[in-house]
């Protein structure tokens, strides 16, 4: 019940990662060593920003409002 409750939980932090624009940093990580192993693998936190700066418009563009 326990593992059952934390693979919920583990599930619905993805969606709502997926729903604000926030793709998986596990996925990521895997996808590239495994398709693009000559590829170099951001950290947590510059995936992170890479991906809010492309969602929200970083790097001194004038972000969306929608």
């Amino acid at each position: 019940m326990v593992n059952e409750l934390l693979t919920l939980g583990k599930y619905l932090g993805q969606a709502a990662h997926l729903m604000v624009g926030q793709p998986n940093y596990e996925t990521y990580s895997q996808h590239l060593r495994n398709r693009h192993p000559e590829m170099p693998v951001m950290t947590y936190e510059e995936f992170f920003k890479e991906r809010q700066d492309a969602r929200y418009g970083g790097k001194g563009r004038i972000g969306r409002c929608c």
